[in-house]
């Protein structure tokens, strides 16, 4: 059972679905109160409750006997009974979600889906380049990093579709001669090459890292999502740049919408030498997370990206960072997603999302609907152009990073 902060993103998406007025990632430590099945037109209920819900039996009574049209099924009128007891907390990080929704959930989590496995993005030229995730269809076909996207399947990419508009033209089903054509100018020779990649499923990785073509001594860190795997590969990123000499790190936390609490946790570690990362705060009272003695992202200048898609586990990052004065924080206002839920499954495969805490920053900012500030604040380039990774890339030079190349690995 995991401690799992709650996105914004599953906020939206559980809204348009209409299971909840919000949706939410927490941790499960505990066994959690439900309904169990209606049989016999009566709730079964813990019997150190079931008084309490003499009402509610009696109006279902009076529905059986008087109602003039057709009821929806038992577990529809449970899942209501449910969805109405959480809506009068009047938290819309407390919510409950049915069986199919649930395995949804899970399989988001996974983040794995059809595609070729490149990560897109913009150059200061606006052209997209591609990064091919390790042993992708992608990197199979030849692509490699740096390589600059001009057609899929033979049309001209449209510079005004948006990064993730040609993120979903790069995924499809997943079956037998199914996939698509890319014409690439290679990054090393500038030659057009034109290949067919499959789809395949793609495992997405939680950090990607890379140094930058714009200045090869500035190690680049994204991290989309916090899972149990993101650990273990932000050290294995950090050790790689680190063999490459670079000479500064930007980590990327823009669009990170949160994930697991404690990986969340272990990260802003692997960055800080000491202090405190975050206050936990419950009706149990206060837990102190602090730093260990420092890991592997502790020697070299930092800057953070950030932006109002960073959010939940993210902003505990940020925020961590921030207020150690380990880094600056460069782009937009954060989402400000401060509280923590359990997630209690049930036991028809549906689960209960229950807020149990609010964490609180180093220096006590409360994130929650407040978010972060940022140090050095950027606007949103229409055109797609990434404001926030130049701005950090003249804040390093200014601080006195070279902008010699190095040796790309």
């Amino acid at each position: 059972m995991q401690k799992r902060l709650q996105s914004a993103s599953e906020i939206r998406r559980s809204i348009l679905l209409g299971i909840a007025v919000g949706i939410g990632i927490g941790i499960v430590f505990g066994a959690g109160f439900f309904f169990r099945d209606l049989i016999g037109d009566r709730f079964l209920l813990p019997s150190s409750v079931s008084g309490d819900y003499a009402l509610l039996r009696e109006v279902q009574g009076l529905l059986d006997r008087h109602y003039l049209r057709e009821q929806p099924d038992i577990v529809q009128r449970e899942y209501a009974a449910i969805r109405g007891m959480l809506q009068s907390l009047g938290d819309p990080y407390t919510f409950f979600i049915d069986p199919p929704v649930a395995a949804s959930e899970s399989d988001a989590l996974a983040g794995a889906y059809g595609g070729i496995g490149v990560q897109v993005q913009r150059n200061a030229e606006g052209e997209l380049i591609l990064y091919p995730f390790n042993d992708s269809p992608a990197l199979s076909a030849g692509i490699d990093a740096g390589d600059i996207l001009r057609a899929i399947n033979g049309s001209p990419i449209d510079v005004g579709l948006s990064n993730d508009a040609i993120d979903q033209m790069l995924r499809g089903e997943v079956r037998e001669g199914n996939g698509v054509e890319l014409t690439v100018d290679k990054t090393e020779t500038g030659e057009s090459l034109t290949v067919f990649v499959p789809f395949a499923v793609i495992n997405v990785p939680s950090v990607v890292w890379r140094t930058l073509p714009e200045n090869q001594a500035v190690g680049y860190i994204q991290v989309m999502r916090f899972t149990s795997r993101t650990p273990d590969e932000l050290r294995q990123g950090l050790t790689e740049l680190n063999a490459a000499e670079v000479e500064a790190l930007m980590l990327d936390l823009r669009n990170n919408n949160g994930g697991l609490l404690q990986e969340s946790i272990t990260v802003a570690d692997e960055f800080l030498e000491g202090g405190t990362i975050v206050t936990e705060r419950s009706n149990r009272g206060d837990r102190l997370y602090t730093a260990t003695n420092g890991g592997l992202g502790v020697e070299l200048p930092l800057v953070v990206l950030v932006n109002e898609g960073t959010a939940s586990g993210a902003e505990l990052v940020a925020g961590a960072l921030q207020d150690n004065d380990r880094a600056i924080l460069i782009g937009q206002t954060t989402y400000g997603k401060g509280t923590v839920q359990q997630i209690f499954p049930l036991q028809d495969g549906s689960s209960l999302h229950v807020t149990s805490a609010e964490w609180f920053t180093p220096d006590q900012q409360r994130l929650n609907e407040n978010g972060l500030q940022p140090d050095i604040v950027t606007n949103v380039d229409p055109s797609g152009r990434d404001v926030e990774l130049e701005a950090a890339l003249a804040y390093l030079v200014e601080q006195g990073i070279p902008e010699t190349a190095l040796e790309s690995f």
